[in-house]
Order: structure tokens, then C-alpha cells, then sequence
């Protein structure tokens, strides 16, 4: 036997033997999680339930780490600003501290009030929604992250309620109209998160890295970009991260959040123009100034995901702990601690184990990302959540996060493509002049600011009027030149459909689940 053939088995025994510890782990996690719960469950009715529903709550907050924390550090990650490693550890001690500190002490137990639950007031029928709904949700994101894909966890477990709801009421227990505003969402959330993303990149651009002394501008706009990302994650996290310590109105935490902003503000601008000295006046050099910013940003995501994000994986267990302790289906149930811990420990464990995967996709393979770029996404997830919260729409944070990435990506990609056709058309301008000189020309044109290479080329249009510029057929292939190179048509395809069928999927899941509950457990 030859020797590569050696290599390439001992090669797949090793990535199966890691496969291997990853699975034993997690059913490691998954048996000490049914012991945690029997100790709570010990001599209550009905303690099989809610060992049975612990256990799957566990599973649960595994996926939830696996596919959904990637959006919080994958920018950060695939702009070379954390290592994996690094991003790792630090979304999960955010994660966590979010969780336990200030993932709410009551949860909602008929999901976004998406079915009624005057239908669902006997205990067991209640009961075994909840379950088929936390399984299915589960089972999806399991598939999702196994295939690559980010999707939404809310919208998963909303599926798995709505489907496992019909099962048990049929389909007037559906609150449609919410559904409506649900579905509008897929559409509202990473769209709303590429404008913001590609407005705050193109912003930066103008206002720094098309400036012909870069350091001068960034020294006068980075402290300004900080102090405005310290009043967006403040807001955000007064308003959605710390609800359970704090409930503030927006302009409580709007003026909150501007004072933390004001004085980060006069902070950052002395250690800003020290890091700057030095520095050559290009865009790498500009990159570097965004580190401790991006770094903070993707810790407060992580911290603000673990506090609103722990529901889905805990949610409809503490509903199942409610209804079993007080023998009444509620609409709301509190989250006792020890819940809590599950769902905090649950999604490290998932990040640590699965979550690499889904990182390195977000952050390195639908569009290229620099510290600048991964800035202009973590500002829009940010943002975009307060501005949806204030007009009372259901956002996903993973739409919005990829969202804003598709939106740096298809502005770089306009970007790039018009320049291009500047370029071509000063070639075109120049077609009788030496080639010396068109270099030295173009030379001069992208050392230019801005607001100069208009004036150039407004000049040199005027020189010579009368020069045909670049045709439709030319533009064309310019655009078709950029388009795959910037972002990946394919990624899109392929996450925008994993998006439109996470609610159908989950829920016709959850359906079959409480069918075969039904057909098993109940009489």
C-alpha cells in the first residue's frame, strides 16, 4: 500500500475520531442534564415529563450555540480580529453572563402569541405541544448547522408551535395575522440589515478611506464611530439585553445610552490619535484602529444573544415546569434558575463543539470581510434591532446579521464594479496618449480624495468631450467580473431558501411529533 493512501486513511480516521469526541460530549452534556433535572424533578408529578423535556431543552441550547452565535463573532472572526479560538471563548462567557444575569425571570409560553391558548387549556395536550414544538425546533437547526446553514431559532421554535398546534387544535387555532407579520419579517430583517451595514460602510469610505490623509480622518472619525457604536449597543442592551434588572422606555435608554456614548466618546479620542501616530496613510493601517471596537462589539452581541436568545431553548421547557408544578397551562411561566443554567451551559457547550463551522461560513465565506466591514455589521445588528423593537416588528438577529453581511458585500461589489468603469473610461480618454503617461495619470487619480477624483474627471472630460465612454455590452461584463468574486450568488441561494422553509419545515416536525406522542403517551 502506497504511502499517500496511508496518509489519506490515518487523515479520515483522525476526522472521524474528532467527530467521534464532539458526539461524546454532547451526550455527556445531554446525561448530565437529565441528572440536574432529576434532582429538581425529585418527588414532583409528572417528573418523567420534565426530566424528558430537560433533556431535549439541552439539546436544544446545543443547536442554538452550534448555528445561531456564529452571527455575533463570525464577522470578527473572518476579519482576522479574533482568532476562532478567542471568539470562542469570549461568546461564551458573554453568552452565558447574558443568560444567567439577564435572560428574564418570565417567559412567554405560547410563542409570539402565534397560537390561541384559550384552545390549549388542558395540562397534557399543553404539555406535549411544548415538547413536539422544542424537539422540532431542535431537529431543525441540528439539519441547518449539519448543512451549513444560519437560520433563524425563533423562527424555528415558532414553527414548531404553530405546527404543533394545529396537530392538537386544528388550523383556527392560528393566529394568522401574526404569522403574516412573522413571514413579513424574512423579508424586513436582512434587508433592513444590508441598507444600515452598506450605509455605515459607504459612510467610513467617504469619510476616511477616500480621504487623501486617511490617519488625519480617522484621528477626527474613529472616536465618532465609537462613541455612536457605545450609544447603539448601550440602547440595545438597556432595551432588550437587561430587561429583567431594567425596564426602561426608549428615551430613558436612548438618553441612557447618549451618556455612555458622550463619555466613551472623550475616552477613545486620546487613545485613538496614540494608536494613529505613526501610522501610513492607507487602508490597512485604518483597519487596525477598528480592533478593540470589533472586539467589544462581538462580546455585547454575545452578551445581549445569551439574555433574548435563552428562551428559545429554555421557553417552552419552563412552560412544561409551570404547568406541571401548577397544574394550569399558562400564558406566561417564570424561568426558575436552574432552567436557566441548562439553556447558559447548553449553548456554550454547542459553540464549542459545533459552532466553528457555522462561524468560518459567516464570517469568511458568503462575502470577504476587514475589521471595517465586520464594524458596519455588528452597527447594523445593533441598530436594526432597536429601530424594529421602537415599530413593534419581529426581527430575527440572524437574518439581520447576514443580512448586513450580503449588504457590505453587494455595495463592495457596486463599488468595485463602477470603478472599474472609471477606470476604463479614463483609459478611453487617454487612448492617443502615451502609456507612461496614462500610468502616472492613474496613479495620481487613486491616491486622490474622493471629492479630487471628480474634480479629475470632470476635468478630463472637459479636455476631451467628444470621446465615446464605455459601452452597455463593456458595463455589463465589468458587473458580471465582480459578481461572484464578492459574493457568493450561491450562499445566498442557499440560505435564503433554508430561511423561507424553517417555519413550514419545523413546523410539519413538530406536527408529526405530537402525533406520535399522542399515539404513544396519551390515551
Amino acid at each position: 500500500m502506497e504511502l499517500k493512501t496511508l496518509d489519506k486513511i490515518e487523515g479520515a480516521t483522525i476526522a472521524g475520531r474528532t467527530e467521534m469526541l464532539r458526539l461524546g460530549v454532547a451526550i455527556l452534556f445531554i446525561v448530565g442534564v437529565m441528572l440536574y433535572a432529576g434532582v429538581y424533578a425529585n418527588n414532583v408529578p409528572g417528573s418523567f415529563l420534565l426530566v424528558a423535556a430537560a433533556v431535549i431543552g439541552g439539546y436544544m441550547a446545543i443547536n442554538i450555540g452550534a448555528n445561531d452565535v456564529a452571527n455575533n463573532v463570525g464577522p470578527a472572526v473572518g476579519s482576522k480580529t479574533l482568532t476562532l479560538g478567542g471568539a470562542i471563548v469570549i461568546a461564551a462567557i458573554f453568552e452565558s453572563a447574558g443568560a444567567i444575569i439577564a435572560g428574564g425571570d418570565v417567559v412567554t409560553t405560547i410563542r409570539k402569541g402565534i397560537i390561541s391558548p384559550d384552545i390549549v387549556k388542558d395540562l397534557q395536550t399543553f404539555v406535549w405541544i411544548m415538547m413536539a414544538a422544542l424537539l422540532a425546533g431542535a431537529l431543525w437547526l441540528n439539519i441547518a448547522t449539519a448543512k451549513g446553514l444560519p437560520v433563524s431559532t425563533t423562527h424555528s421554535i415558532v414553527g414548531g408551535v404553530l405546527g404543533a398546534g394545529i396537530a392538537a387544535g386544528g388550523w383556527q387555532i392560528a393566529n394568522w395575522g401574526k404569522l403574516a407579520e412573522i413571514a413579513a419579517s424574512w423579508v424586513l430583517s436582512p434587508v433592513l440589515g444590508g441598507i444600515i451595514a452598506a450605509l455605515f460602510l459607504y459612510f467610513i469610505k467617504r469619510a476616511i478611506t477616500y480621504q487623501k490623509d486617511k490617519i488625519v480622518a480617522a484621528k477626527k472619525m474613529v472616536p465618532i464611530l465609537i462613541g455612536l457604536m457605545a450609544w447603539a449597543f448601550s440602547t440595545y442592551l438597556i432595551l432588550k439585553g437587561l430587561k429583567k434588572i431594567w425596564h426602561a422606555d426608549f428615551l430613558s435608554a436612548s438618553l441612557t445610552g447618549f451618556g455612555i456614548a458622550f463619555l466613551i466618546y472623550l475616552i477613545s479620542r486620546p487613545l485613538v490619535s496614540k494608536a494613529a501616530n505613526g501610522l501610513k496613510s492607507d487602508k490597512e493601517s485604518v483597519n487596525t484602529l477598528f480592533t478593540i471596537p470589533l472586539i467589544c462589539a462581538a462580546a455585547l452581541l454575545s452578551f445581549s444573544h445569551g439574555a433574548n436568545d435563552v428562551a428559545n431553548a429554555v421557553g417552552p421547557l419552563a412552560a412544561i415546569y409551570d404547568a406541571v408544578i401548577t397544574g394550569d397551562a399558562s400564558t406566561e411561566a417564570p424561568i426558575p434558575i436552574w432552567i436557566m443554567v441548562v439553556g447558559a451551559v447548553g449553548i456554550t457547550v454547542g459553540l464549542s463543539l459545533y459552532g466553528p463551522k457555522l462561524i468560518r461560513k459567516v464570517g469568511s465565506e458568503i462575502t470577504e470581510l476587514d475589521r471595517i466591514r465586520a464594524f458596519c455589521i455588528a452597527m447594523a445588528a445593533s441598530i436594526t434591532v432597536i429601530i424594529a423593537s421602537q415599530l413593534g416588528l419581529p426581527v430575527s438577529s440572524t437574518h439581520v446579521a447576514i443580512g448586513a453581511i450580503f449588504g457590505v458585500g453587494f455595495l463592495r461589489e457596486a463599488i468595485k464594479s463602477n470603478y472599474a468603469e472609471v477606470i476604463k473610461d479614463i483609459e478611453l480618454h487617454h487612448v492617443d496618449t502615451d502609456e507612461e503617461e496614462v500610468k502616472a495619470y492613474l496613479v495620481v487619480f487613486d491616491a486622490a480624495s474622493f471629492d479630487e477624483k471628480g474634480e479629475m474627471l470632470r476635468e478630463l472630460k472637459k479636455r476631451r468631450p467628444g470621446v465615446v465612454t464605455i459601452s452597455k455590452a463593456d458595463r455589463k461584463n465589468l458587473r458580471r467580473e465582480y459578481r461572484e468574486e464578492l459574493v457568493k450568488r450561491s450562499a445566498v441561494i442557499k440560505i435564503a431558501s433554508a430561511w423561507i422553509i424553517t417555519v413550514p419545515v419545523s413546523g410539519l416536525m413538530a406536527a408529526i411529533l405530537y402525533f406520535m406522542f399522542r399515539g404513544m403517551l396519551l390515551p
